[in-house]
């Protein structure tokens, strides 16, 4: 006999920290962000290696490449989150993106410099349509105005930090090994997904109201409870519809393929897709009637504004930073600790991450408890504050460097690494859980790809950045690039503390955009 399935409210009604679904959604996710970050960990160092089978690309070359695909990626995700609102439902979007992803990773193992092109768009585009959705998912599991939802989305901010570590170490050494290469990096990405899509088709009755297609027969209110079926407005976007969201995923392949082998377009298409969001955006806020909620809305665009600053310079960590690690950085931590700068500029920042995620969760609910949290506004300036901190270690890496260049302290560089782990835990995770909060639930999907969106115009501008301050403008040896880097992040720390200030001064007319939303 079947087992019936949960109602949302009861799904909401759980006891305790946590509902037992965000376990689940935790390990799909886990798995899904072990196939991107290990492919973008080994994705700069892969671009510029001449030796064993990379592009050979020059470093502001490949500072270039690696924003404009990393932009794309998190571009789709805006697609994706759309498509998943208005036709596809949050679950049937995820499971195309997977299967997408998959053979994207596929792809490239099997020819790594022939065909990594190719099965990189393929990743761009499946992650497009998983990414929004899961974290959707997430949001459904709490009733409004539950203080519990800002630990949830910080316990699976921590699911994304565990994969992200793992694929960031494991892509890493399969990918420099002289045994393996960068085909095994790539068929690892590969195959965790697999693991990842078979996790999430035998879970998801678990969730069975939430991420439906729009069409089917169980809706969700503005406060995401089930409406009866006598008041659920019937809709009939048809299959064709959804297959045919599927055929342009798909047909997109050779457009978005070209856009990334050509950087140089990248800035024109970036600039007009912007144009398309702020007018789409524009024409979604006067449309809604509901008091409060084009308020809230305006609240959640600032709040992805200053996620796309955050970005940027957060960024430099799979460019310019990758960069930095592989030439300049000893191998060497307090005399004895024998580490591959790569891998800690790779998962340095997700160990950490999947520590602090689980105390900043606690700390959260002890001071939501005594009524001292700190409200989303001072969270995002105090990250700014402490991402301005790390860039300062990563500027003061000079003093500690060889007559060469070489050998800066692997200890401060991970102390770095530290600063911007405690910056990412009080935005990222936060600002997902706010987004969530402050948008209707038939915008959700969009906003959190608006989310997204807003990390692919910082990755854009990471690679722009990191290209900026590349070796190859004028650079001829390792001191040349330590000083022409650790002089752009010390300009990083200073325009950082300047937003941290600016936040924190302006939290009071944000908290009033926000009405009832901490």
């Amino acid at each position: 006999m079947s087992e019936k399935a949960l109602t949302l409210k009861e799904i909401q009604s759980f006891k305790g920290k946590y509902p037992k679904q965000i376990w689940f959604m935790f390990l799909v996710e886990m798995w899904e962000r072990f196939c991107f970050y290990g492919m973008r960990g080994v994705l700069t160092i892969f671009m510029i290696d001449n030796i064993r089978g990379g592009l050979g690309l020059s470093e502001k070359a490949a500072n270039l490449q690696y924003g404009t695909i990393q932009a794309f990626v998190y571009a789709f995700t805006f697609l994706g989150g759309m498509f998943a609102d208005k036709i596809l439902g949050f679950k049937r979007s995820l499971v195309f993106g997977a299967l997408v992803m998959i053979a994207g990773n596929f792809i490239i193992a099997s020819n790594p410099h022939d065909l990594f092109y190719l099965g990189i768009t393929c990743s761009v585009i499946g992650t497009g349509f998983f990414k929004p959705n899961i974290t959707s998912m997430v949001g459904f599991l709490y009733k409004e105005g539950d203080s519990r939802r800002d630990a949830g989305f910080s316990l699976f901010y921590s699911g994304i930090n565990l994969g992200a570590f793992l694929g960031g170490w494991i892509c890493v050494s399969l990918g420099k090994s002289e045994q393996y290469g960068w085909k095994y990096a790539f068929i690892a990405s590969g195959t965790v997904m697999i693991i990842g899509l078979v996790t999430f088709l035998l879970t998801k009755k678990f969730i069975q109201p939430i991420g439906n297609k729009p069409s089917a027969n169980t809706e969700l209110d503005a406060e995401g409870n089930e409406l009866p079926a006598a008041n659920t407005v019937k809709k009939n976007s048809g299959a064709w519809k959804e297959y045919l969201v599927y055929a342009l995923g798909l047909l997109a392949i050779p457009v978005i393929l070209q856009l990334i082998k050509n950087a140089n377009f990248t800035g024109y298409f970036m600039g007009g897709l912007a144009i398309v969001v702020i007018l789409y955006f524009i024409i979604e806020l006067l449309r809604q009637k509901e008091a409060g909620v084009r308020s809230k809305l305006i609240a959640a665009f600032i709040f992805c504004f200053f996620y796309f600053v955050f970005e940027t310079f957060f960024e430099q960590a799979g460019g310019s930073l990758a960069i930095f690690a592989n030439y300049n950085v000893s191998h060497t931590m307090f005399g004895f600790i024998h580490l591959d700068p790569n891998f800690v500029n790779n998962s340095a920042n997700s160990f950490f991450i999947i520590i602090l995620g689980l105390v900043a969760g606690l700390v959260w609910l002890w001071l939501s408890k005594r009524k001292a949290e700190p409200n989303t506004i001072i969270k995002f300036g105090i990250s700014f504050l402490f991402m301005a901190l790390s860039y300062y270690c990563f500027f003061a890496l000079r003093h500690t460097a060889n007559a060469s260049g070489t050998e800066s302290s692997l200890g401060l560089f991970t102390l770095a690494y530290l600063l911007i782990s405690i910056a990412e835990i009080c935005l990222s995770p936060i600002g997902m859980s706010v987004v969530t909060k402050l948008s209707p639930t038939k915008m959700q999907g969009v906003m959190i790809g608006m989310w997204f969106l807003a990390s692919a115009y910082g990755q854009y501008g990471a690679g722009l950045l990191g290209a900026a301050m590349s070796s190859d403008k004028g650079a001829t040896s390792n001191m040349d690039r330590l000083l022409q880097y650790t002089a752009g992040y010390k300009n990083m720390a200073i325009i950082c503390v300047v937003a941290g200030v600016i936040l924190i001064l302006c939290a009071p007319l944000i908290k009033k955009l926000m009405r009832d939303v901490r």
